[in-house]
């Protein structure tokens, strides 16, 4: 069951669900917009060596840090975050989806994180890409994405936060973690 803006006004006032800071105006009739925050990564031209997985590879890319704002070129990639510090509670799951103005724009906001799990706490790393054939210059506070939260059929028996989780409490745009070794 997807919550209602009214749910999660209630989950919030209650303490159950955290987003710091929490603007009530953004939230909407079954999500909550979050805004753009300060830190953003570039990635820079590939370089010739390909990135395998099996090998330790954050190396091979090559990362620009930005503050304030960033302008996305067309097929250009950034790491980005949310402003807002979001604590899933053990009986929610959440996905991140790009708002449509954005999307008319060419802009999408992840790849393929947008599920976050249960027990999750953090802010959200996005993952900008232009698929537009202008730039796009968007401003840390900008509502860049919704959020929207749904109930489990019972509480997780394993959320989020367990010694193999990568990315509880990151902050700022973060970069993969992956390891296959």
């Amino acid at each position: 069951m997807v919550l209602s803006d009214g749910d999660i006004v209630a989950q919030v006032r209650s303490g159950s669900l955290t987003i710091e800071p929490f603007d009530v105006t953004n939230v909407e009739p079954a999500s909550v917009d979050l805004t753009l925050g300060e830190d953003f990564k570039i990635a820079l031209p590939a370089k010739s060596e390909p990135i395998d997985l099996h090998k330790p590879y954050n190396e091979n890319i090559a990362w620009q840090a930005e503050t304030g704002s960033v302008t996305i070129h067309p097929e250009q990639f950034v790491l980005a975050t949310t402003a807002e510090r979001v604590e899933i509670p053990d009986t929610l799951v959440a996905t991140v989806l790009g708002r449509s103005s954005l999307g008319r724009l060419g802009i999408s906001v992840h790849q393929t994180a947008g599920y976050i799990d249960p027990g999750f706490d953090g802010q959200i790393t996005l993952e900008l890409s232009n698929h537009g054939p202008v730039p796009v210059t968007l401003h840390a506070g900008d509502r860049i994405c919704q959020i929207v939260f749904k109930e489990l059929s019972s509480e997780s028996m394993k959320p989020y936060g367990h010694e193999q989780s990568q990315y509880q409490n990151q902050s700022g745009a973060t970069e993969s973690r992956m390891n296959f070794q």
